[in-house]
């Protein structure tokens, strides 16, 4: 039986899992949504720092306000201080017109900084005092501008080591941290995977007018032993990709990236490296039960729905194997 049901009790802002990590970053969403001070969101990339943002900012009494996001590492260094505060006309050649930067056009609002270690040395004292002091003077002019702004920053960097190689100030590095929001890779809750590709193959399948309405186990079961160093995003490209490829109403392994179904294949022969080696059905069974209850953390109920069987019938089994509940 494939699975087919998103746990929509298990989402918040955007955001998709029921793992504990992910139930605990849920409460520091909301703790730092109703504080209105500086937030460091740290994660890996492709978790959803962005999501992650939006969700603080939408919980906060600034929803009401614009939200404006800016990543630091796709503006070239010669651009970003013109991008954050603006300019006046005439302040450069090519300046003929002014125009207003993000720090303004966030006012009221939140301005996310996304990938804040990769900001230039030089532009992070001149945002070190935008901070401090809440205004600045937009390139070329010479009035002071004052901003209601509220700040939130992300990075996939350890802003520590950083600081201490000399290419992040270590005083805006403290400004920044002032609440700190963590997100888990993928790999550290993959209980969270069949709930996030169902979610992303109805997403998909809609988007592509295809019939594709489920997964298959071995599927799962494939996607359950990646590691995914691309988190939530990679997961939802493979997903995309794969119901593009699907001719059937339920996708199936054959589907997914070649790389994803080798890893399988040699997880599920991990045991005799012999290819010429028959597995006893029994065997296989068993080994398919041990894999379903470590991806899902020994939670029986997910275990047996991503098996295809109900609860009873995997107590059973685990008696029949020798398994611990």
């Amino acid at each position: 039986m494939p699975y087919t049901e998103l746990e929509t009790n298990h989402s918040f802002g955007g955001i998709i899992g029921k793992n504990k990590k992910i139930q605990h970053l849920f409460t520091r969403i909301q703790t730092a949504a109703a504080a209105d001070i500086t937030v460091l969101i740290q994660g890996e990339t492709g978790t959803g720092k962005e999501l992650v943002a939006k969700a603080i900012h939408d919980n906060s009494p600034r929803k009401a306000g614009p939200f404006v996001a800016v990543n630091c590492a796709a503006i070239p260094e010669g651009l970003i201080e013109n991008e954050l505060f603006g300019h006046e006309r005439g302040a450069f050649t090519g300046a003929t017109d002014r125009q207003i930067g993000k720090f303004e056009q966030a006012h009221t609002g939140t301005l996310f900084l996304d990938e804040i270690g990769d900001m230039p040395l030089a532009l992070q004292t001149r945002l070190l005092r935008v901070l401090q002091e809440r205004e600045f003077q937009r390139i070329g002019g010479a009035s002071t501008i004052s901003v209601d702004v509220r700040v939130l920053a992300a990075t996939h960097r350890n802003l520590t080591d950083t600081t201490e190689k000399d290419v992040f100030r270590l005083d805006l590095y403290h400004r920044l941290e002032a609440f700190r929001v963590v997100i888990p890779p993928l790999r550290e809750r993959r209980e969270d995977i069949p709930i996030l590709a169902d979610h992303f193959v109805k997403k998909y399948a809609a988007a592509a007018e295809k019939s594709v309405r489920a997964i298959s186990v071995d599927t799962l079961q494939v996607l359950g032993q990646h590691d995914f160093p691309g988190n939530v995003r990679e997961l939802e490209n493979t997903i995309a990709s794969a119901v593009l490829s699907e001719t059937t109403d339920l996708l199936r392994p054959q589907s997914l990236p070649v790389h994803l179904t080798q890893e399988g294949s040699q997880a599920a022969t991990s045991g005799p490296t012999d290819a010429t080696v028959i597995l006893p059905l029994d065997e296989v069974e068993r080994r398919a039960i041990v894999h379903a209850l470590k991806v899902t953390n020994n939670n029986i109920i997910d275990a047996a729905r991503a098996l295809g069987i109900n609860r009873a019938t995997l107590y059973r089994k685990l008696k029949k194997y020798n398994l611990p509940p």
